[in-house]
């Protein structure tokens, strides 16, 4: 009988915390539809770095982007009637935003300015988009969430083509979230939050995707967020209702366990640093960032063509 190697556990240090001065310990819109009506003073999502090491999060029950420091700072960027959540750059100055309340929106880091940059598809709202990821030829990857789930698997992936071609790849998903690519560009990672698992997805040559698969399974109140993948191609996991991000292999074995503080709430996380091996990792229960050094790198992200 063959046993799997228990992975290793290692703990999550906290980076930094959200000063209370940005903290809203008011009722929300978004608290009452997601948190049963309980008071959320923050929700954090989407981390993603510039090119100078400023980190980016989103904060969706306020319509909030703020950057941190590389010492820790946090500053707010933009404020805007929307529910952002994941976030990558288009340049140097333009974060391209999944936006539940409005689809995908730009940024621009430097002014705050908000603007739409795909809000409907053929005049029909979006369900809730969520998150997203450019290949190396600058098609956009992204999910639309909703409030899809086991019992209405029609959560959707989308491909947005550089020329502005709209793809519907999958349509049966329940609750797509993150997204991440394989270090070749060939497969598509998704996380389906209510399904507990993480669907892989082949990219074939023609721009159709067959063979969709469930690479991994997970376990208790709510399964996988947000999506990495290193230069090895191993997979990470933000577990949110575990508090965990798990380090899956090529079979989908997890190798490595980073744990965050008790009651943790692992959303999202991003590879940054010099070298890519710091893991930046959203605590949305407590509005912090998490951290940790990997021995192995994230793969740099794309960006639009």
């Amino acid at each position: 009988m063959f046993l799997l190697q228990a992975p290793e556990v290692r703990d999550l240090d906290v980076f930094t915390s959200m000063p209370a001065a940005l903290r809203r310990a008011e009722r929300s819109e978004w608290a009452d539809a997601n948190r049963g009506g309980t008071v959320t003073d923050s929700f954090l999502e989407g981390p993603v770095l510039d090119d100078a090491g400023n980190l980016y999060v989103s904060d969706i029950p306020w319509g909030r982007i703020l950057r941190i420091d590389t010492a820790g700072a946090w500053s707010l960027v933009a404020e805007y009637d929307g529910e952002p959540n994941g976030m990558k750059f288009i340049d140097a100055r333009t974060l391209l935003i999944t936006d539940y309340k409005n689809g995908l929106m730009r940024l621009d880091v430097t002014t705050g300015q908000v603007t739409p940059h795909l809000q409907r598809r053929n005049s029909e709202r979006f369900k809730g988009v969520n998150d997203l990821v450019f290949d190396a030829a600058g098609n956009l990857y992204f999910t639309d969430q909703g409030q899809t789930g086991l019992h209405d698997p029609t959560g959707r992936l989308y491909r947005l083509r550089p020329d502005g071609q709209l793809d519907l790849l999958l349509s049966n998903v329940p609750s797509p979230n993150g997204v991440a690519l394989s270090p070749d560009g060939k497969l598509l990672y998704v996380a389906v939050t209510r399904g507990n698992c993480v669907w892989r997805v082949p990219l074939l040559p023609d721009g159709s995707v067959a063979k969709v698969s469930q690479f991994f399974t997970s376990y208790g109140p709510s399964g996988p967020d947000g999506l990495a993948v290193d230069t090895q191609g191993r997979v990470l996991v933000a577990n949110p209702g575990l508090g965990y991000v798990w380090v899956l292999n090529a079979r989908a074995e997890p190798v490595l366990v980073l744990r965050g503080p008790a009651g943790a709430s692992t959303t999202n996380l991003a590879f940054g640093g010099e070298d890519r091996r710091t893991l930046f990792v959203t605590d949305s229960t407590h509005g912090q960032v998490l951290q940790a050094r990997l021995d192995v790198a994230g793969l740099p992200l794309h960006r639009s063509q």
